[in-house]
C-alpha cells in the first residue's frame, strides 16, 4: 500500500539529508565509504549493519532511485543496473541454474532474444516460446524444470498486449516465477506485481529518464529473489553509476506529468495514422481497433507512447518512409522527449529470419514510433508529408 499518491512518492522519496540540509539530493561520487573503527568495519561486512561499503554494492544515489521504483511498483526490494539488458541478464543468471527452462513470449526485445538463443544455452538453460496471441499454449510448454515465465507487455516493437492476470494465474498454478519487462508502460501506467509478477524489470534508459541522456536498468520484486540478484550483481559488477542514478531519480519526479503528455500525443497520432491511405494497420493499446484493447484497458492506466503501424510497400516502403522524415529522429532509442521512428525489419531486427520476424509480429512494412513531447500538430505534419 502506497503512503501517498504516485506523484508525491516520486518527488518526496529521498535519502536522509546531510548536515548541510540540502533540499535536493546531492551526488555521492564516491567509489567507497569509510568506517569508524575495526568493529564498525567487521559488522558492516558481515551485514550486521545496513550501510554503504562500496558503490558496486550500494550507494546513496542508487538506493534512492531503487526506493522510488519499489514504491511505484509496490515491490519489496530492488537492485539498479548499468543498463536495462544488464538487469535482464543478471535476473536470469541469478535465479537460474544449469538445466533450468524458461517459457517466454516470442515477442521480446532483440537482445533478450539473443540472450535466450545464443548465450543461456551455453549453460544448458533452454527457452520455449509462445505466441502472444496464443496464451492458451503456455501450459503445454511448461516442463518439470521450468523455472521462469517471462514476457513484455506492451511488446517491443509490435505493441501487442498480454493479459498479465492470466500469466500470474499460470505461474502460481505451476509454482514458477513470473518475470515481466514493464519498460514500455512504466510503473505509472501498469504494475505487474498486482497481477502476480514476482520480478519487474525496467530499462530506465527509456521513459524513466525520458530525455535520452543516460543508461540504466532496475529489477524490483520479492525480497528473497532480489537478494539473490543482489549477491550475483555485487560479485559480477553490473551496478548503476551514482551519477546516472542521480539523474534517473530526479527524472522520476516528472515521470507522471511527462507520461500523461506522451500518452495524449500518442493517441492523437495513432488516430491520424488510422485514417491515412498509405497505412494498412495501426496498433496502439488504447485504440478500440487494437486486438487486445479490452485487456489494455483492464491493466493499463493509459496506452503509453509507442505506436506500431504498417506502411504500404513492405521493406522498401518502410525505408522510403524513413528517408522522407524531416523533423522527427531516426534512432534506436525510445521514450525520449523527441519523437523517434524506426523500421525494425531493415534495422533492429534485420538479422532475424523472415519467419522469426513474423512470429514476433514484425512485418516487412512495420514502423515503430516513440511519440515525444513536441506539439502534436508538428509530429503529425512530418508523418503526413513522409507518408504522402
Amino acid at each position: 500500500m502506497k503512503d501517498n499518491h504516485f506523484e508525491t512518492e516520486a518527488i518526496r522519496t529521498q535519502t536522509e539529508r546531510s548536515q548541510f540540509l540540502e533540499h535536493s539530493t546531492p551526488l555521492y561520487l564516491s567509489s567507497s565509504f569509510v568506517f569508524e573503527d575495526a568493529e564498525d568495519m567487521r559488522a558492516s561486512f558481515t551485514e550486521e549493519k545496513e550501510r554503504n561499503i562500496y558503490s558496486r554494492f550500494t550507494n546513496p544515489n542508487t538506493s534512492e532511485f531503487i526506493d522510488k521504483v519499489c514504491k511505484m511498483e509496490g515491490a519489496e526490494s530492488g537492485y539498479a543496473f548499468a543498463t536495462g539488458m544488464s538487469a535482464v541478464f543478471s535476473t536470469f543468471a541469478a535465479l537460474l541454474n544449469s538445466g533450468d527452462h524458461i517459457v517466454s513470449a516470442s515477442s521480446v526485445f532483440g537482445s533478450t532474444h539473443a540472450l535466450f538463443t545464443k548465450f543461456l544455452p551455453k549453460w544448458n538453460i533452454e527457452t520455449s516460446y509462445f505466441n502472444v496471441n496464443d496464451v492458451d499454449k503456455i501450459e503445454s510448454l511448461i516442463t518439470p524444470n521450468t523455472k521462469i515465465l517471462y514476457a513484455e507487455s506492451p511488446t517491443n516493437p509490435a505493441v501487442d498486449i498480454i493479459d498479465l492476470e492470466v500469466l500470474g494465474a499460470i505461474a502460481k498454478k505451476h509454482n514458477i516465477l513470473l518475470v515481466i519487462d514493464n519498460c514500455f508502460a512504466t510503473p505509472y501506467l501498469q504494475n505487474p506485481i498486482e497481477f502476480g509478477a514476482d520480478i519487474v524489470i525496467h530499462s530506465a534508459t527509456k521513459l524513466m529518464d525520458g530525455q535520452g541522456r543516460v543508461l540504466g536498468g532496475v529489477a524490483v520484486g520479492r525480497a528473497d529473489l532480489i537478494r539473490e540478484i543482489y549477491l550475483f550483481s555485487r560479485n559480477t559488477g553490473p551496478a548503476l553509476s551514482p551519477f546516472n542514478a542521480w539523474v534517473l531519480s530526479k527524472s522520476l519526479e516528472t515521470l507522471a506529468v511527462r507520461v500523461d503528455k506522451h500518452c495524449d500525443n500518442a493517441l492523437k497520432v495513432a488516430e491520424f495514422l488510422e485514417g491515412h491511405d498509405n497505412v494498412t494497420l495501426v496498433k496502439y493499446p488504447f485504440l478500440k481497433s487494437h486486438p487486445q484493447y479490452d485487456i489494455a484497458k483492464k491493466q493499463m492506466k493509459q496506452g503509453g507512447n509507442i505506436i506500431a503501424f504498417e506502411v504500404k510497400g513492405g521493406v522498401e516502403g518502410g525505408r522510403a518512409f524513413l528517408n522522407k522524415i524531416k523533423v522527427l529522429s531516426l534512432s534506436a532509442n525510445l521514450g525520449d522527449t523527441r519523437t523517434i521512428v524506426t523500421h525494425p525489419a531493415s534495422t533492429t531486427h534485420s538479422k532475424l529470419s523472415t519467419e522469426d520476424r513474423l512470429e514476433t509480429g514484425i512485418t516487412d512494412g512495420l514502423v515503430r514510433i516513440s511519440v515525444g513531447l513536441e506539439h502534436t500538430d508538428d509530429i503529425i505534419k512530418d508523418l503526413k508529408q513522409a507518408l504522402d
